[in-house]
């Protein structure tokens, strides 16, 4: 069973990383539009019996998802032997729980949807919560960003450092962080009236005299970043840095980030940052990462172990 990967148009250039990181070349494919936005999607080479891996981050706009999809369902009506979703960045996943009335759970609502169209396994890098991957009856690889940050942090060589969760849902990613460089750790406590809004940050810890990391699974609009760096610094911090995955930046992210007294927000290419982005941004590629989970699951071996052993170096 051969393998081919194929790429969405949201994911080209990580994708084309995964390819030749991977040792092949992407596959062939067309992706057209009708005049009034309807996609159309077709494979230009053969994909019977083979493994095939679609790379796809759902981010942007709900279209990101509609392609994956029917990239999906393409493979399966060329007789693909198997077909696995590379989403690098899974959109929707902060609507993983029902926090008030009458909402969808929308995390769930796209892992049915990929699921039903066709897909055999997602492969995808730190979703905002762990337990979306129960949210699928299909096998699901969830990467972990710390094997790509952990050696960029070492190279940095900084003493006296203090990890922050920036809110308290980023605590288990935090403990895991200061476990890891036997460093001490603290918590933001934030409170927000209406999404993408914070009223109010306590800090909870010791900083004062430290160099300051905070952890993240994502990056929006950057409101919470430069807030919490800002009582940071007010309560005695050295340096901040914030190392989040997922670079989403909306509105005047940028800028807020540049205003900020940041040194740097480190993130991964889960998503184009495209152009005009803040010079404080530092972003490290995940090619390797995909493009070893890919070889792991075509011989069989465990995924867990290419992130494991990677820890131990």
């Amino acid at each position: 069973m051969s393998v081919k990967i194929f790429s969405g148009s949201y994911s080209s250039v990580l994708a084309r990383d995964i390819a030749k990181n991977y040792g092949s070349e992407l596959g062939r494919q067309t992706l057209r539009r009708f005049k009034d936005g309807e996609l159309s999607f077709s494979f230009d080479e053969s994909i019977r019996g083979d493994h095939v891996f679609l790379v796809q981050s759902t981010c942007t706009s709900a279209e990101s998802i509609v392609e994956l999809l029917l990239m999906i369902d393409a493979a399966c009506r060329a007789s693909a032997m198997y077909v696995t979703a590379l989403v690098p960045y899974f959109g929707y996943a902060r609507q993983d729980r029902k926090d008030r009335p009458r909402v969808s759970i929308g995390a769930k609502l796209i892992a049915n949807i990929l699921s039903a169209a066709g897909a055999h396994r997602l492969i995808t890098m730190d979703l905002h919560a762990g337990q979306i991957q129960g949210f699928f009856d299909i096998p699901v690889d969830h990467l972990d960003g710390k094997v790509i940050f952990f050696p960029y942090l070492k190279k940095l060589g900084l003493k006296d450092i203090s990890f922050v969760a920036p809110d308290v849902g980023a605590l288990p990613r935090v403990r895991e962080y200061a476990q890891y460089f036997g460093a001490q750790m603290a918590v933001c406590d934030k409170y927000r009236k209406v999404a993408n809004e914070v009223s109010s940050i306590q800090v909870i810890g010791e900083v004062k005299g430290r160099h300051v990391i905070l952890v993240d699974d994502l990056v929006d609009t950057g409101v919470t970043l430069c807030r919490v760096s800002d009582a940071l610094m007010k309560k005695g911090a050295l340096t901040v840095r914030a190392f989040c995955t997922h670079g989403i930046f909306s509105g005047d992210a940028h800028q807020m980030i540049d205003d900020s007294p940041m040194e740097e927000v480190v993130i991964t290419d889960t998503i184009p940052t495209g152009e005009n982005i803040s010079s404080k941004i530092h972003v490290v590629s995940t090619s390797a990462l995909f493009a070893g989970a890919i070889k792991n699951i075509e011989n069989h071996k465990s995924v867990s172990s290419l992130f494991l052993d990677n820890l131990k170096k």
